[in-house]
């Protein structure tokens, strides 16, 4: 399969030769850059399949611009560095990047690179996707769980009434009950902030008739 990739690289001689070898093997290189502004506009504009990034960018580290782009438009990410360590390794890791490679670049790493960091990548996302879904799932369920107390505490109802009324009220409105569980819960943090208010407003009231009344003589 033919990716779309950028290359963001400082150095003429390593973006030129890396770019010639790339298209060598029938890859698309649809972007080039030369630093982290330019490489992070490049990256949300042209959204490629796929992107090189140098490690030792004169202005700033490629680790920073990798987690800038993780952030903004998840991408794979290929980092080239000139020395393998510990450190940078588990900071690339740490920053969201999907392979390593060691410049100079050689042509036979770069395909098993590509589809590395692409099958991570996708793995990665479904993984967030799953985490995501989940998250919700158990926020929506808590906030059932909270309506379904503000019910039984108001209407002296069970449980399983409680739930029945959400339930119907979801079925009714065709909304999810995560949704209606949470219009309950607005309702009641409004009625909370009123209810003082209104309170105030009759024991004024009172004083005002109280003082009016006529002295008795």
């Amino acid at each position: 399969m033919s990716y779309r990739l950028l290359v963001i690289e400082d150095s003429p001689s390593t973006r030129t030769f890396l770019q010639e070898m790339l298209r060598g093997l029938g890859y698309a290189v649809v972007g080039e850059a030369i630093d982290a502004e330019e490489g992070l506009h490049l990256a949300q504009s042209l959204q490629p399949d796929l992107i090189f990034l140098a490690v030792d960018l004169k202005e700033t580290n490629g680790l920073t611009v990798a987690t800038r782009i993780m952030n903004k438009t998840p991408t794979p990410i290929i980092l080239l560095g000139r020395h393998r360590n510990a450190v940078t390794i588990r900071r690339a890791t740490q920053a969201g990047v999907m392979a390593y490679l060691i410049k100079p670049v050689r042509g036979h790493e770069l395909v098993p690179a590509i589809e590395l960091a692409i099958a991570r990548f996708r793995e990665f996302m479904a993984l967030w996707k799953d985490n995501q879904h989940l998250r919700r799932a158990l926020e929506g369920r808590k906030r059932i769980e909270r309506a379904k107390g503000l019910l039984m505490a108001r209407q002296g109802i069970t449980e399983a009434e409680a739930f029945h009324s959400i339930q119907r009220q979801s079925m009714k409105t065709r909304t999810p009950m995560e949704q209606v569980a949470e219009a309950i819960l607005v309702a009641e943090a409004v009625e909370e902030v009123v209810r003082p208010r209104s309170k105030n407003t009759q024991e004024r009231l009172l004083t005002i008739k109280g003082g009016n009344q006529p002295t008795s003589l």
